[in-house]
């Protein structure tokens, strides 16, 4: 009984088996067939266009226009290897000379031919050529411009004053962060490589509130400003005081704050992504002051850090905190010894550079922009500022930083833009081998 149960469900295998295999067979032999039948089948012919198939015609062609005006009438003559035809442009300015193949041609537009008051701008440029290696499409556009040249050209001088303007407007910019740096690096010795960092977080601030949240630019500059000193502040309460308190050496410490810039800049790129943000806040206006032309948000961009950077001066030469910062900076351990409260004064000192750093952010972002990485951009020319004017002089950083930013742009007039920054850094280097110290730097005695 088993056993014929097994024969019976190997017998319908079998059977199961064979038709699959006829199937298949049945398949190979038809598509065999329809291949052959395809094979002896005619091809279709393509139909061709007016001029011939569109994979073998070869076109020459262009508009005449006059300013506003589309010029008909004129001739245009394409000549070579042999072959010589004349198109006249049509009522849209158009004209079209279909050539034999892909070769080498003259074009020639006939001035005679052009209507009355209308002129080759240039007469010199009444023919043009073809080139053999040109043809990477089949049609090939050649234009003769007509009429009186209405662009306007600038001359050395007036470039001269935009440079010089933006060249002040973004040293100002630098000023606002570098002198952040020099007061932490004048309190601590620590040369924070996460400034840039600070200067990308107050941009990103004011474009979640401006833009995302739609609140007035004025009033986001505000929130940036407050939101950055408690940013400073944090970074000192988590990380720094503990490492000072802990004697961790300034380039163990150095090396921190690289490590905090890098995982920074990151966490920026997974939350806001690595396209740029673009700061729409009714601030694009052009103004026009003479030769130079400047947006409004430029204006007010530059009218904010000179009085920021008069008030932070006042505070450091008129007020007890800021003598009293000064003094740390001088010599931490005699102002301790005097009765000064050196790690609340770094605590301060810390709240400003991150306040002025993010109110940087925001001036930055209305003149290039807003990226994850813009802080870290321009962090070398922040510490060239800084170099530049003296190591620990909130003076010296406003003076480097002016002289950076207008060698920056200034520099644009003689190089190409993208080695402005370079620029900037061989005069650093420039000025160190005449003044090591820097501009308002103060000689010390080695050894």
């Amino acid at each position: 009984m088993i056993a014929g149960i097994r024969l019976g469900r190997a017998t319908r295998l079998t059977t199961m088996l064979l038709a699959v295999i006829a199937l298949c067979a049945g398949l190979v032999i038809g598509s065999g067939a329809l291949s052959a039948s395809a094979s002896t089948a005619p091809a279709p012919t393509p139909t061709p266009t007016e001029e011939g198939d569109f994979t073998s015609t070869y076109t020459i062609g262009g508009i005449l226009r006059d300013g506003d005006n589309l010029v008909a009438g004129a001739e245009v003559t394409v000549e070579g290897d042999g072959f010589t035809e004349t198109a006249t442009s049509d009522d849209s300015g158009r004209w079209s000379v279909a050539v034999p193949g892909r070769g080498e041609y003259t074009v020639t537009l006939d001035v005679e031919t052009l209507p009355d008051g209308v002129e080759l701008r240039d007469p010199d440029r009444a023919s043009a050529t073809v080139g053999s290696d040109e043809w990477l499409t089949n049609t090939i556009t050649r234009s003769f411009p007509l009429g009186v040249d209405t662009r306007q050209t600038t001359g050395f001088f007036e470039q001269f004053l935009q440079r010089f303007v933006a060249g002040l407007n973004f040293g100002l910019l630098i000023a606002l962060a570098a002198i952040g740096i020099t007061l932490i690096f004048g309190t601590t010795g620590l040369n924070n490589f996460a400034h840039g960092e600070m200067v990308t977080f107050g941009a990103i601030v004011a474009w979640v509130t401006s833009v995302l949240l739609g609140v007035n630019i004025f009033v986001a500059m505000i929130v940036a400003l407050i939101l950055g000193g408690v940013f400073g502040y944090l970074n000192d309460w988590l990380l720094w005081k503990p490492l000072r308190r802990k004697g961790v050496k300034l380039v163990q410490a150095m090396i921190v704050s690289i490590g905090l810039a890098i995982a920074l800049r990151y966490l920026y790129l997974f939350f806001i992504g690595g396209d740029t943000k673009t700061m729409n806040v009714g601030l694009s206006d052009a103004v026009v002051l003479g030769p130079v032309r400047i947006t409004t948000g430029s204006i007010i961009s530059m009218a904010l850090s000179v009085i920021v950077l008069v008030l932070v001066g006042l505070f450091l030469t008129r007020t007890r905190i800021g003598k009293a910062t000064r003094a740390v900076s001088d010599n931490p351990s005699l102002a301790a010894a005097s009765g000064i409260d050196v790690d609340r004064i770094i605590r301060i000192v810390w709240v400003l550079a991150g306040s002025l750093a993010a109110l940087a952010g925001v001036m930055l972002a209305l003149y290039r922009q807003v990226s994850w990485d813009m802080g870290f951009q321009v962090l070398l020319l922040m510490f060239a500022a800084v170099t530049l004017g003296g190591l620990g002089s909130a003076y010296g950083a406003l003076v480097g930083s002016i002289v950076v930013g207008l060698f920056v742009e200034l520099s644009t007039l003689f190089i190409p833009p993208d080695l402005k920054y370079a620029a900037a850094l061989v005069v650093l280097i420039v000025v160190l081998l005449v003044r090591p110290q820097g501009i308002l730097g103060r000689k010390e005695r080695v050894g």
